[in-house]
């Protein structure tokens, strides 16, 4: 979708991006995204990084055909950095009030996220299986009406990071699984600006930090189970 890309190893190889409309030496970090029938493609990271394109990332990023059943992708997550975006196959799968908040938002994108090592372990690992402190899973969890353990965090040194019981997680994670769609960019340069600009742009549902539309309930509701979490 990228006008002037090529792949010198031909089909099913790495892309490369030139800088200008010739295809030159001056390349851009490569973008790239897993297909449905084909793993994510390596990514080319130049020692002369020129700029990035945002909006055509934007475009790969946000584009419906390339999202995945979050149940489907274990193995085609690469241990790359990259953007993430998670949306929501029926917004009415969402609890009230926040179908309604997203409907109102005239999209089903719920989230959006950067890895700054590896999307393995930070979106698939931690986002969505609860492996590690993953924000969206704590967010999605309180959401669905789920609640930490009463004290589980007294005895931890951050006593932010609440989790759920093995139970709920493994609700959570099935409710993930059967509802949400997931598609994801690797990229490395400038990856915090990129994601401050999509959130602004799109409002994503459970997005909290950088969100000019950010759910004042949903704070209340983290902030509800980080209390429970610490009580005695």
């Amino acid at each position: 979708q990228l006008p002037h890309a090529f792949q010198s190893g031909g089909k099913g190889t790495s892309w490369t991006i030139p800088h200008s409309s010739k295809q030159t030496s001056n390349i851009v970090p490569t973008i790239s995204v897993a297909t449905k029938n084909q793993k994510s493609i390596g990514v080319i990271r130049s020692s002369s990084i020129l700029y990035a394109d945002t909006s055509k990332i934007d475009k790969i990023l946000m584009n419906e055909k390339n999202f995945k059943s979050a149940g489907s992708i274990d193995h085609l997550v690469p241990h790359n950095s990259g953007l993430y975006c998670i949306r929501i196959s029926d917004i009415d799968k969402l609890p009230k009030p926040f179908n309604t908040f997203l409907a109102e938002r005239q999209h089903n994108i719920i989230y959006i996220g950067i890895a700054t090592e590896s999307l393995n372990k930070r979106f698939l690992n931690q986002e969505l299986h609860a492996n590690g402190h993953g924000t969206f899973f704590r967010s999605i969890g309180a959401v669905l009406g789920h609640r930490p353990p009463k004290g589980s965090l007294i005895t931890k040194a951050n006593k932010r990071n609440y989790k759920f019981s093995p139970t709920d997680e493994q609700k959570i994670i099935k409710w993930i699984n059967e509802n949400l769609q997931v598609n994801w960019v690797e990229f490395s340069d400038d990856l915090e600006n990129l994601e401050t600009g999509l959130i602004a742009k799109y409002r994503p549902l459970i997005n909290l930090a950088k969100n000019p539309s950010a759910i004042q309930l949903l704070g209340e509701m983290r902030k509800e189970c980080i209390k429970i979490a610490n009580e005695l």
